[in-house]
């Protein structure tokens, strides 16, 4: 006997992402493993269950820079999804212990046919991820290094995310901070030292990000207005003019 559309249960995307089955397959990654590398063939997609990962790339020159930091919850390696699959254009590692679910390319894209939940699951997404980036563009072009750095902080601490706060971040060096925001290490350690300075982190081996670090990126409220030169007042001295002062001498 056939069931009826009411009686087939609605399709859960949290299931489907949550356990291994057809074309799906849990990894563990330790600290510095990779998901894939750059140049490696883009053929399957990877959904982040636990654990922190980043994202970079390597120029012909060999310089390697940070593109974005991801957590639970994110999607790595979704160009793999295009009509003409190649090859990965930068490399996805675990920042800590990560737990992932790899799809199979073919498999994510009969899903997304077979399930319109899952479809629209993945959509909203890749539209949070191209927001985000464009923020990333916008707060590359207009905003100061220190401002951009308070807000990579922000993000990374997961503030504005539904759930509990997470304020202790993942171990991250200065090097990777500077690569994100486009600047130097020096510099990353000057604001780092302002900011613990200022109390919006704390830093004892880990950084905790505390909420007063939004009042940067929010209101405006930024370390360099009380950085600024004091304003030196002139006193009223009437000044003679230089032949009286010629005559006098």
């Amino acid at each position: 006997m056939l069931k009826s559309a009411e009686n087939v249960p609605a399709f859960a995307s949290a299931d489907f992402l949550a356990k291994a089955g057809l074309g799906r397959k849990v990894i563990e990654l330790e600290t510095k493993e990779t998901f894939f590398s750059q140049g490696d063939a883009a053929d399957s997609i990877f959904y982040l269950q636990k654990g922190r990962a980043k994202v970079t790339v390597v120029s012909q020159g060999g310089k390697e820079a940070t593109i974005t930091m991801l957590s639970a919850g994110d999607f790595v390696g979704e160009e793999s999804l295009a009509s003409i699959p190649g090859l990965r254009l930068a490399t996805a590692s675990a920042v800590n212990s990560c737990a992932a679910l790899r799809i199979e390319r073919e498999e994510m894209v009969r899903e997304m046919h077979r399930e319109p939940a899952f479809a629209d699951f993945f959509l909203k997404f890749l539209l949070a991820r191209s927001m985000r980036t464009q923020a990333d563009l916008v707060d590359q072009l207009f905003n100061s290094s220190e401002k951009r750095l308070a807000r990579i902080l922000l993000l990374i601490a997961e503030y504005g995310q539904p759930g509990e706060l997470n304020t202790l971040i993942p171990p991250i060096s200065q090097e990777t901070l500077a690569d994100m925001i486009g600047t130097t290490r020096s510099r990353v350690s000057f604001f780092m030292n302002r900011f613990r300075r200022l109390g919006f982190i704390n830093y004892d081996g880990r950084i905790h990000v505390n909420k007063s670090l939004l009042n940067v990126v929010l209101l405006d409220q930024f370390p360099e207005q009380n950085s600024r030169k004091p304003v030196i007042p002139i006193s009223r001295v009437t000044l003679k003019p230089a032949t009286a002062i010629a005559k006098a001498i």
